[in-house]
């Protein structure tokens, strides 16, 4: 199995970073959320749809800005060194928050609608080490 990084098909916002993913030459598979089997992949879909996640060729699923990370580090290396810095402790003090935002904005950010917006509650989204998620 290759890495496979997921998306929501139904936000404009995530479709359109989706498809950033070519053109950055990465090594993973491409795949809605809606389009795969969550519960087989190990992916929780609650936070799915709250923080984009990364499932590894080991079965190991890591989101939000760990997973934009992983799915850099299987790229060439300049995005592998990308990758390799966002891992870092001291990276996540500045990614993670960033990745927040990113999250709770994308319906207004180029390609996003309404219907990316996150739920008016959008407290669960944790740091990529706890449990809820999208992107």
């Amino acid at each position: 199995m290759r890495p496979t990084l997921l998306y929501d098909a139904d936000c404009g916002f995530c479709t359109k970073a989706a498809g950033f993913v070519p053109r950055l030459r990465l090594r993973v598979d491409v795949d809605s959320l809606q389009s795969v089997d969550l519960a087989a992949l190990g992916v929780s879909e609650e936070r799915a749809f709250e923080e984009m996640p990364f499932v590894d060729a080991d079965g190991t699923v890591v989101y939000g800005h760990e997973a934009v990370a992983a799915a850099l580090r299987t790229g060439p290396a300049p995005a592998r060194m990308l990758g390799r810095l966002l891992a870092f402790p001291a990276a996540g003090v500045v990614a993670r928050p960033a990745y927040r935002w990113v999250a709770r904005h994308r319906h207004q950010l180029p390609g996003g609608t309404p219907a990316c917006a996150l739920p008016a509650t959008d407290s669960s989204i944790t740091s990529s080490t706890a449990s809820g998620g999208r992107p």
